[in-house]
């Protein structure tokens, strides 16, 4: 039955997309732009890129034609079709907290603290809450962003403090001229949305302005939420070889917690997000080598008011700043060599109120980290066609608070005609956050500066993997993955008394992934992806044991598009993994087959250069029964149409 279903994914997902590229020869910086994309009325369907790297890390890409046929309006939403990623929410839009309303699993991980493995980023920067150290789905929105990239797998040489990453590429014009897009859409539960881009060139300028809103009063009472965003983005070429870029991005969101099915009263009231982010960088790119050098400062706040129990309001006030430096350089014979670092300061404080009106406050404490990088590898090519390309790399962290800890990595891709396999080895890392300082001065006094004796948690990935290609047509990823996880901290109760922090807990995750692409006529793209995860201890939240994804998009006369996506999901263990030693989670949501399909029709206006699509897309077509909590029921078979113009 499960490779029925398989099958079917391949009639269910390409619109989403999910295909593949060229192994890439060169390792460009991490969050490098791209140009705004032009809507195509006839052109071969865009799919989802799959893409293995000269040290062996694995990256998917999901376009900004897949987030468009996906109907995608958040970043969860925009990756629930990826192989090996496992979201969780309440609303259809807002995610409420960085825990189950609103977070993303990547092959497993996450699980410590929703997202708290897991780095999000903007433009290759961090973006999340550091005060309680775990991503922000709603600080990530995805009107301007040109792709998001998914690094399966601790990958040192790309990022770092963390086991696995996800990465939105801000929009920008290369090509000279300008374009405007305007978009409106309305649907079930009187959900609408609007969002207006502007982006030009203009010489050795360029520049990128947009606006989104996405509001929606949800499928159960208190279940609205709202997505609000401003970006502007430029770029200035100094010479032909160096080049400065910023960009701005404002975010003011909220969401609310309708409450457990038949208990409404244990709602936990309203989530709020805002912040600020801000890069300058400048970049520079010779013949023989390329890098930038990044500055980033974001501030935010994240207010959780009328919590449920004696909690009344935790209001949260953070800044994340820092600096992002890397060069390479092509050295001798298909030679690269990496150097690099990464700086950032983590600061944050936060005031307590309870119903009965008490009041604490934390006073702002700062963590800094340093982890300065290198890497070489080198592409061995014989007259044969075969290629073989090592590589190996160290990453060292340097904290202020905690103990340093080195981070190697090693990889291997050999490769002939359509076939490449690939194997490596990488240690993640991930330091302690200020949460730790807060449960141990706000939330659970008696745990005093036992944080201090934390190490950072560690995480020793290996993966091998195959991709086939058959010609233009068909090509084939697979790979095998186990991880092999340690000193995960926890609160270890008494006896004896007091509670401490302490690194006592270990977890492994054995897994497989598979996905096929195919392109059996010009305008027609079929996906079809599947993962198997097999975790220890088994009680691991959204770590489902078999998750399957597909899809189809086709182009019918010329202007008509059609795209269709599906997921099925194993059931699981669902709700957070408690820092508590010992801990068990015994909550867990069934199985569920979700589909989705979107029709699109094109146009242009003849004697302009307007161009345009009229759409109408509805999800869970099959009126599914499904949960990603307990006891919070997802929206059933709803639809949403809408109109888009570019010009």
């Amino acid at each position: 039955m499960r490779v029925i279903m398989a099958l079917v994914a391949g009639a269910a997902l390409s619109a989403t997309g999910l295909g593949a590229v060229e192994p890439s020869t060169e390792e460009p910086p991490p969050g490098a732009t791209v140009e705004l994309e032009d809507i195509e009325v006839v052109a071969p369907p865009l799919v989802e890129q799959t893409e293995v790297d000269r040290f062996g890390g694995m990256k998917s890409t999901v376009t900004g034609a897949q987030i468009r046929d996906l109907n995608a309006q958040d970043a969860a939403a925009a990756l629930r079709t990826v192989p090996g990623v496992t979201i969780s929410r309440y609303n259809p839009i807002g995610a409420f907290g960085g825990g189950e309303g609103g977070a993303v699993f990547i092959r497993g991980m996450g699980s410590s603290r929703p997202g708290g493995e897991i780095q999000m980023l903007i433009d290759g920067v961090p973006v999340y809450n550091p005060l309680w150290n775990h991503a922000l789905l709603d600080l990530n929105p995805i009107n301007g962003a040109q792709a998001i990239e998914v690094y399966k797998g601790v990958q040192p040489a790309v990022f770092g403090n963390g086991f696995g990453a996800i990465n939105m590429v801000p929009k920008h014009r290369t090509s000279e001229g300008f374009e405007t897009a305007l978009h409106g859409a309305y649907g079930s539960y009187n959900t609408y949305v609007e969002t207006a881009e502007h982006a030009g060139k203009i010489g050795r300028l360029d520049y990128f302005v947009g606006q989104g809103l996405r509001r929606s009063d949800g499928h159960r009472h208190l279940a609205g939420g709202r997505l609000l965003d401003f970006r502007l983005g430029g770029g200035y070429a100094l010479s032909d070889e160096w080049s400065a870029r910023v960009f701005l991005l404002r975010t003011d969101n909220f969401a609310q917690d309708p409450g457990p099915r038949r208990h409404p009263e244990l709602r936990e009231g309203v989530f709020g997000t805002e912040e600020w982010l801000t890069t300058f960088a400048v970049a520079n790119r010779y013949e023989k080598a390329r890098g930038d050098i990044k500055f980033y400062w974001n501030n935010g706040a994240a207010d959780w008011r009328n919590q449920a129990g004696p909690a009344d309001d935790t209001l949260s006030r953070w800044d994340l700043y820092g600096l992002r430096g890397r060069e390479t350089f092509d050295v001798w014979f298909d030679a690269q060599f990496t150097i690099g670092a990464d700086l950032d300061w983590m600061t944050g404080g936060g005031r307590f109120t309870t119903d009965s009106g008490g009041a604490s406050r934390f006073d702002r404490k700062t963590f800094f980290l340093a982890s300065p990088y290198t890497s070489l590898s080198r592409k061995f090519e014989h007259e044969s066609g075969c290629y073989l390309t090592p590589s190996a790399g160290l990453r060292y962290y340097a904290h202020n608070e905690f103990d340093p800890e080195p981070s190697p990595h090693a990889g291997v891709v050999l490769g002939y005609a359509g076939t490449e396999l690939h194997a490596s080895y990488a240690r993640g890392v991930n330091y302690p956050g200020l949460n730790t300082v807060v449960f141990g001065r706000n939330v659970i006094p008696a745990l005093g500066e036992s944080w201090k004796d934390l190490d950072p948690e560690l995480l020793d990935h290996y993966e091998v993997g195959l991709t086939q290609k058959f010609g233009d047509y068909v090509k084939i990823d697979a790979a095998a993955f186990y991880e092999d996880g340690r000193d995960r901290y926890v609160i270890v109760p008494p006896p004896p008394p007091p509670p401490v922090f302490d690194n006592v807990e270990k977890f492994r995750i054995r897994g497989a992934e598979a996905l096929v692409t195919v392109f059996p006529l010009r305008d027609v793209a079929v996906f079809a992806g599947g993962t198997y995860l097999d975790p220890d201890p088994s009680d691991l939240p959204y770590a489902p044991r078999w998750t399957y994804s597909g899809g189809v998009t086709l182009r019918l006369l010329e202007a008509f598009r059609i795209s269709t996506d599906m997921q099925y999901v194993d059931e699981m263990q669902a709700e957070s993994q408690a820092r508590r030693a010992g801990a068990k989670n015994d909550k867990r949501v069934d199985s569920y087959f979700l589909l989705s399909a979107k029709l699109a029709y094109l146009f242009s206006i003849p004697g302009s250069k307007t161009e345009g699509e009229i759409f109408v897309a509805g999800e869970n077509l099959t009126n599914e029964r499904y949960e990603y909590r307990p006891g919070y029921p997802m929206p059933r078979a709803n639809v949403m149409g809408g109109l888009t113009l570019r010009f």
